[in-house]
């Protein structure tokens, strides 16, 4: 337990000193100014190293740098922004010892000092600091399992296709640790390949968590049933797996999904809940609407198919909403920007469509959803 005590007056410095030997504290550092506080927790110095201490009893009246200062200027300091300070003071004005507390000191006692007032209170603001080290390094080692739940999401992301008849890509800005949205393509047979885009309810562990077990049953089911009617069926049915009858909210997602078949020259797809893809098809712009409920809402759906032919050739993006939301424009605006700039000849890559689109970094920064864009572009143009 290392005590530091800072006082101008030596005989003040003695007085704790004893009493806190007695009491069992044998780590203690004696300094006799706030300029020597500074210099032993190295507050000037560049490193980043943190010196070990639990408290600072510092009294509150010294030359040059008094208690007050030196409290706000530690505690200012990011390394030591939890170190509890007791102040030590003669004075009895309760002005002086508001700006005490107002300063960041957790307690203070008054002289002469009262070694069962003092041993109270030290135990009392120890006990404080033991909790913050335990709340922080809690709060550590979640960051460490967030950190690396992050790296297995992004690890179940499909990497680009570029094959002599489809080029498939996307391009994601999560807005959270662990984020909602998922997307996920796999070749069913040669020429066919199937591409989904999902946007799980809520943010944060569960929905990263719900997303994980529904991305464990989406290559089975994909390239198993491939028919976007079956596949959105069984995805909802394993959905429903998960409901527990005293849980007070269900989870679900909206999703698009769609098979594109490239000698048949034909998307056929259904849409759950999720904003409409878009689809260009011989210059012709087809929005990807019909489907059903999101999933996970009911145990028995209907789903309807969309079908959209194609002689030319096929662009087609899906997106999901905190993309038009981060717009900032009503979702009909949202949808003819996008329209306009997938329209340019030669946007098939979807980082530069994002960064075509102009969001700004206050935008990406403050916002409240995953945004995710997803092109699909055949290569029979």
């Amino acid at each position: 337990m290392n005590i530091v005590i800072v006082d101008d007056n030596i005989t003040n410095l003695m007085i704790i000193e004893k009493i806190l030997q007695k009491a069992g504290y044998d780590q203690l550092v004696l300094l006799s100014s706030a300029r020597e506080l500074y210099d032993y927790l190295k507050l000037d110095a560049s490193s980043p190293v943190e010196i070990p201490v639990d408290l600072i009893l510092m009294d509150l009246m010294m030359p040059e740098i008094d208690g007050l200062e030196a409290c706000r200027t530690i505690l200012a300091n990011e390394r030591y922004e939890d170190l509890p300070i007791i102040i030590v003071t003669a004075m009895g004005d309760s002005y002086k010892m508001a700006e005490a507390m107002d300063a960041g000191a957790l307690d203070y006692v008054m002289k002469p000092i009262n070694k069962v007032e003092l041993l109270a209170r030290i135990r009392s603001v120890l006990r404080l600091k033991y909790e913050k080290d335990l709340r922080k390094e809690r709060d550590r080692r979640i960051q460490h399992e967030l950190d690396l739940a992050k790296q297995v999401q992004l690890s179940m992301l499909s990497d680009p296709i570029v094959q002599g008849d489809v080029t498939i890509s996307a391009v994601y800005k999560p807005s959270f640790e662990l984020a909602g949205d998922l997307y996920a393509w796999y070749q069913i047979s040669p020429g066919r390949y199937g591409v989904i885009l999902l946007d799980m309810m809520g943010h944060g562990i569960s929905s990263s968590l719900v997303c994980m077990y529904i991305y464990s049953t989406l290559k089975d089911a994909i390239t198993g049933l491939g028919d976007p009617e079956a596949v959105m069926m069984e995805l909802n049915r394993r959905m429903n797996q998960l409901h527990m009858p005293d849980r007070l909210e269900n989870y679900y997602f909206t999703a698009i999904y769609f098979v594109l078949d490239t000698a048949e020259q034909t998307i056929e797809y259904v849409n759950a809940g999720h904003p409409a893809g878009i689809a260009i098809v011989d210059d012709e712009v087809k929005l990807m609407a019909n489907g059903c409920c999101p999933l996970g809402f009911f145990e028995d759906i209907a789903v309807t198919k969309g079908v959209i032919p194609y002689k030319k050739g096929a662009r087609i993006l899906l997106f999901t909403d905190g993309l038009s939301e981060g717009l900032e424009e009503e979702y009909e605006d949202a949808i003819s920007k996008l329209v306009s700039s997938l329209q340019e000849q030669g946007m098939d890559d979807p980082k530069e469509l994002f960064e075509r689109l102009q969001l700004s970094s206050e935008m990406l920064q403050d916002a409240k959803d995953d945004m995710c864009l997803v092109i699909v572009s055949t290569n029979r143009v």
